[in-house]
């Protein structure tokens, strides 16, 4: 049965906005840290953004000021809120998380194997 599984994916013009949701089971969301990366055709793995959970969070250069990570306890959801997207956010993009970690944060997260890992959704954004 799978841990995380994301949705909301799909394929907006540049400017346009999307919502990413990972829905977790009881397991994955006592993790301690959360976040999503993305990954396109011939490049690394890239972290995207991390929650942890006092809620703090932390995001790549590439996205600071246009994604906001969130969470829904009620839900045991993971979101993603993309906005002003541009061609190069095209990627597939994974929900993560890894039960107890030091700090939480893009940067310890992308140097770990983590705990848990969803399938994936793909963001496609045309010019």
């Amino acid at each position: 049965q799978a841990q995380l599984v994301e949705s909301g994916g799909g394929s907006v013009q540049a400017g346009g906005s999307l919502r990413l949701s990972c829905a977790a089971s009881a397991d994955a969301y006592s993790s301690t840290c959360m976040g999503w990366f993305r990954q396109a055709p011939g490049k690394e793995r890239e972290a995207v953004a991390s929650l942890y959970r006092d809620g703090t969070t932390t995001y790549a250069d590439s996205v600071k000021g246009r994604f906001t990570i969130s969470k829904d306890n009620a839900k045991n959801t993971l979101y993603l809120q993309m906005n002003s997207l541009k061609p190069e956010d095209t990627s597939m993009y994974y929900c993560a998380a890894e039960r107890y970690i030091w700090k939480c944060s893009i940067t310890t997260m992308s140097g770990r194997s983590l705990d848990f890992w969803g399938q994936g959704t793909q963001v496609t954004v045309s010019s």
